[in-house]
């Protein structure tokens, strides 16, 4: 199994909607990719620090798909979608990490 992790590392002023992303868009990689071998998705929101630091990441979605063939058939498929769908809750610019999962 791999996991597809799609974090928001933020930049000063940065804009990202919480609401959006944990309702809307979440159901929509769901409604996408559930068709084409997501198996999970799990979506993070990360707590704030008590320092004036950046978090690493503001958010990320954690996909899991039964190989990297699947997820490269899914966004293949749906991957314009899910995209075009980012100005609706964030102006950063996401980095993926596809990793193997060890059980």
């Amino acid at each position: 199994m791999i996991r597809v992790t799609v974090s928001y590392p933020p930049h000063e002023a940065f804009h990202f909607d919480h609401a959006y992303y944990q309702s809307t868009h979440a159901q929509l990689i769901r409604d996408r990719l559930g068709a084409h071998g997501l198996v999970k998705l799990e979506i993070d929101q990360a707590l704030v620090e008590r320092s004036d630091k950046l978090p690493a990441s503001v958010a990320a979605a954690h996909m899991f798909f039964k190989d990297a063939d699947s997820f490269k058939a899914a966004m293949a498929a749906e991957g314009k979608v899910l995209g075009a769908d980012r100005t609706n809750y964030t102006d950063i610019i996401p980095v993926v990490v596809i990793s193997q999962v060890i059980q």
